[in-house]
């Protein structure tokens, strides 16, 4: 088993006012060259908007891009169709940029601050049309794995969103107490833990509130909770 840890603390912080984001890998002034990517994952931004603020219309492109509302609505235009849609906290967002895409995205509310994780991982193939996608997923039951986001190439799950690469977005609730064991997709592949909420051991290291775990070159790891707690796992190819 190979493993890095990445504590809350060590991750990049911006506070512009409007927006505050924690950076778990390199973006935009926060640069650590040890910090550029867990295999194909390339962001992991745990970001506040303030009301009525957010980021005005921008490219991407060649990027898999995955939304996931913490907390509050978040609304959201692209220029496949230039109409708003709105993305609430239980829902998760996933839009494939492809050959090129503006988007905008927005606290939707005019009070309540919006907190959201955003992951980019980097596409399997170049080039395809832009596409978006969002559903609304239930809670999951206590010590089951909800999958929220894999493969266009993977029908495992019926109910998640796709995207172009060999990679699985799933969480994970537990009450004090109860374990899990993890199962790998590929061989090929490790997996970004992050901590949500609540301490957890995860392969014998434990993980508080934020703190982050790559887990690779294992079949499956163990994971214990030491209090009620929610965990993301992000798992992608290793090879870049």
């Amino acid at each position: 088993m190979a493993v890095v840890l990445h504590p809350a603390s060590s991750r990049g912080y911006a506070n512009h006012g409007w927006l505050e984001a924690n950076h778990s890998f390199s973006f935009a002034r926060f640069v650590d060259r040890t910090k550029m990517n867990f295999g194909l994952l390339r962001v992991l931004n745990d970001d506040r908007i303030a009301p009525n603020m957010g980021f005005g219309t921008h490219p991407h492109d060649n990027m898999e891009i995955i939304t996931i509302p913490l907390s509050g609505v978040l609304k959201h235009k692209d220029s496949m169709d230039e109409v708003w849609k709105t993305v609430e906290a239980g829902e998760v967002q996933v839009m494939s940029a492809g050959t090129g895409i503006f988007h905008s995205e927005m606290n939707a509310s005019s009070q309540d601050d919006l907190t959201l994780f955003q992951i980019w991982i980097f596409p399997d193939r170049q080039g395809v049309k832009p596409r978006y996608d969002q559903r609304h997923f239930t809670s999951a039951d206590l010590g089951e794995l909800q999958v929220l986001v894999e493969s266009m190439d993977d029908f495992s799950s019926e109910d998640s969103l796709k995207i172009y690469q060999n990679a699985q977005i799933s969480r994970l609730n537990l009450n004090a107490g109860q374990s899990f064991q993890y199962q790998l997709k590929s061989e090929a592949n490790g997996v970004y833990v992050m901590q949500v909420s609540g301490c957890s051991e995860v392969g014998k290291q434990v993980l508080d509130r934020r703190d982050a775990l790559g887990i690779w070159e294992v079949p499956s790891f163990d994971i214990h909770a030491k209090d009620t707690a929610q965990l993301l796992f992000i798992e992608v190819p290793m090879g870049l």
